[in-house]
């Protein structure tokens, strides 16, 4: 093959324009993957990424006050 033939599929990186990026939000739950995904809340937590006042216990996401965890706050929370 060429190079520049119409059948190459050459991938070009995609420049973001954007200068602050998004957080992720953490799952509400582990999924107990063996390669772990970038939302799982025990790799969040080791890494150090979760949203202050926020923890997980037994592979749930808990908040450290004890009250529940919502989609809702969490998203304000990060």
């Amino acid at each position: 093959m060429r190079l520049g033939s119409p059948n190459s599929r050459v991938s070009l990186p995609v420049v973001s324009k954007k200068k602050s990026q998004v957080r992720k939000l953490p799952k509400l739950e582990c999924c107990e993957s063996k390669s772990k995904c970038g939302r799982c809340p025990l790799r969040m937590l080791k890494d150090g990424t979760l949203p202050t006042g926020y923890t997980v216990k037994k592979r749930k996401l808990v908040r450290v006050d004890g009250k529940k965890v919502s989609k809702k706050k969490l998203a304000k929370a990060a």
